[in-house]
C-alpha cells in the first residue's frame, strides 16, 4: 500500500494493486472502526459491482476508489450521499476534461458523457437502533481508458471523449477536492444546497421517464429533483409522486 499528498485535509489514502472489491474493503474496514475520510482505492477489483449486485467491469487503467464516511444524519438522508458524491464527481471531471464538455448528471448514481456513462457511484452502509447512519462508504468507478461493450445503457471512457492522458490518481485527487467541497454544503445546510447544482447538469429533466421499483413501476415525466434528493413524476395516470429510489430509464433519450 502507498499513501500520496495533494488530498484535502480529512483524507487518507489506501491503494491497492487488487482488490475483490474497493467497496467490500472499505466495508471491513468500517466495521472494525476505520474513520471517516478513509479511501480503499485498487489497480484492478475481481468482483466490482454497481447496484443491485451488477457487475462492474473493472479492468486496469480506470478508476475503482471507495470512501467511508460517517455522517451524523438519519439513514435515509445519508442516502442523499450518491447525489452528491454524483455531483462532485461530475464537477471534478469537468475541471479536468476538454472544454465544453458534454457531461449530464442521470438520477441517482451515474455521470453521463454524450448521454453514455462514463462513471457510477455506490453507496453502502449501516444504521444503529434509532436508524442514524453508523457509516457510509461511496464506491466511484471512473471508465478512464476503456469502457464494458455489453451493457443495457451506452457507455464511454475519458480518452474517448477528448479527456488528456489522465492517470486514476489524478482523477481521484480531483474527485476528492469536489467531494470535500461539496460534502461541507451538504452538511451545512443539506441537499437543498446542492439541488440547482445537480439540477444543473441533471439529465432528462422534463422528458419521459418510466421507473422500476420493488414490486412497482411508474410512467411519467420527470418534473424535478426534489430537496431531498427524490425525483418528482407527473405520472401518465395524473398526479404527482416522489420517487426515492428505482432503476430509473428515460423514454426517447
Amino acid at each position: 500500500m502507498t499513501s500520496v499528498r495533494r488530498l484535502p485535509d480529512g483524507f487518507v489514502l489506501q491503494s491497492h494493486e487488487r482488490l475483490a472489491s474497493t467497496n467490500d474493503e472499505a466495508l471491513r474496514r468500517a466495521e472494525a472502526g476505520a474513520p471517516a475520510g478513509l479511501v480503499v482505492m485498487a489497480r484492478e477489483q475481481t468482483r466490482g459491482r454497481g447496484r443491485h449486485g451488477r457487475v462492474w467491469a473493472s479492468p486496469p487503467g480506470n478508476l475503482y476508489a471507495s470512501v467511508l464516511l460517517r455522517p451524523d444524519c438519519p439513514m435515509v438522508v445519508a442516502a442523499q450521499l450518491s447525489l452528491v458524491a454524483g455531483l462532485a464527481l461530475g464537477e471534478a471531471l469537468v475541471r479536468v476534461g476538454p472544454p465544453d464538455l458534454d457531461l449530464q448528471l442521470k438520477w441517482p448514481n451515474d455521470v453521463l458523457i454524450g448521454g453514455a456513462k462514463a462513471a457510477g457511484i455506490l453507496i453502502e452502509g449501516a444504521s444503529d437502533a434509532a436508524g442514524r447512519a453508523s457509516w457510509v462508504v461511496v464506491g466511484s468507478g471512473v471508465n478512464i481508458v476503456s469502457c464494458p461493450d455489453d451493457t443495457a445503457h451506452p457507455a464511454t471512457f475519458l480518452a474517448r471523449e477528448g479527456f488528456a492522458p489522465l492517470p486514476p490518481l489524478a482523477v481521484l485527487e480531483a474527485y476528492l477536492l469536489e467531494l470535500d467541497r461539496w460534502l461541507g454544503r451538504w452538511r451545512e445546510a443539506g441537499f437543498g444546497a446542492v439541488r440547482q447544482a445537480w439540477l444543473a447538469r441533471g439529465f432528462g429533466l422534463g422528458g419521459a421517464v418510466q421507473l422500476r421499483l420493488a414490486g412497482d413501476q411508474v410512467k411519467g415525466r420527470f418534473l424535478d429533483l426534489t430537496d431531498s434528493g427524490s425525483l418528482l413524476v407527473e405520472q401518465d395516470g395524473g398526479g404527482r409522486r416522489e420517487i426515492a429510489a428505482g432503476d430509473v430509464f428515460f423514454l426517447g433519450g
